[in-house]
């Protein structure tokens, strides 16, 4: 199976990488000009045209918007029988729009992003939450089996709107351990071991593992930044609004990531809320 994989950043990268060691055929393309030690290891295509001629067009990029104009381009070059693969987080009504206009040219959908960062992607562990008609989620399944563990949730749509629920818990369980350790400290407590003490407990997570490391060492290098986790919780927002929910947790949440990005540190990793609370 021949894949085109669009978007090496840092989850499309050990991700072309997972895919070639696994056996599948795979060439790399990316929107602006990578430096070589980068993509080491994954061939590259010059031009979306050759990316075009892929089986499958495997999309791992930022947001909706990057997805509506790398399509706008690759379009006039697909064929029947191809199939679209969009493993970013983006908006699920474009991707119902995506969905329903490829059909009508034989072109299948399915919207299949992840979780579990750069980590999840270079051990093939990543959740994936797929959607899109099971037809075409079937011909992909190889390749998402390859990556991590796949669960099929709904038609075309589904699987973005999965994520953007993943990425409100995530943001959620992200100010809630900033908020503990915060509070440790200034209690005069090792940040590290109270993470020692909760491991194993009803407390713990990977979140309080990994995110409250970087905390307690203030490293905050991505990782996910903190403009792609406000991306997504203005996503739960704006689906929260179409249901006619209050989520109050959510909008303080994202008003703290809002501060961050307006303070210059949009291209931090998330786990920098703790940094924000901590000048508060």
């Amino acid at each position: 199976m021949q894949i085109a994989l669009l978007g090496l950043g840092l989850m499309g990268r050990p991700m072309a990488r997972v895919l070639l060691a696994r056996g599948f055929g795979v060439s790399g393309w990316n929107r602006s000009i990578l430096s070589p030690e980068l993509v080491e290891g994954i061939p590259l295509l010059g031009t979306l045209e050759e990316a075009a001629k892929a089986e499958v067009l495997l999309l791992m990029l930022a947001d909706s918007v990057a997805v509506n104009a790398v399509l706008e381009q690759l379009e006039p070059h697909l064929r029947p029988g191809q199939v679209v693969l969009d493993m970013g987080s983006s908006d699920p009504a474009y991707s119902k729009l995506h969905a329903e206009r490829l059909k009508s040219r034989g072109v299948g959908w399915v919207d299949a992003p992840v979780s579990g960062g750069p980590e999840g992607a270079r051990s093939a562990t990543l959740a994936i939450m797929a959607g899109g008609d099971p037809t075409n989620y079937a011909r992909v399944l190889p390749i998402l089996e390859a990556l991590g563990r796949p669960t099929y949730v709904g038609e075309a749509g589904a699987g973005h709107t999965v994520k953007v629920i993943n990425q409100l818990m995530v943001g959620l369980y992200i100010e809630a351990v900033a908020e503990a350790l915060l509070l440790a400290e200034r209690q005069g407590l090792e940040p590290r071991k109270v993470q020692e003490a909760l491991q194993g407990g009803f407390a713990d997570s990977k979140v309080l593992q990994i995110h409250g490391t970087r905390m307690i060492e203030r490293r905050f290098v991505p990782g996910a930044r903190v403009k792609t986790q406000l991306k997504d919780l203005r996503l739960a927002q704006k689906l929260a609004q179409q249901a006619g929910l209050n989520l109050p947790h959510l909008e303080s949440t994202l008003g703290f990531y809002a501060e961050l990005e307006a303070l210059g540190d949009g291209d931090l990793d998330h786990s920098a809320l703790f940094k924000r609370l901590e000048s508060r």
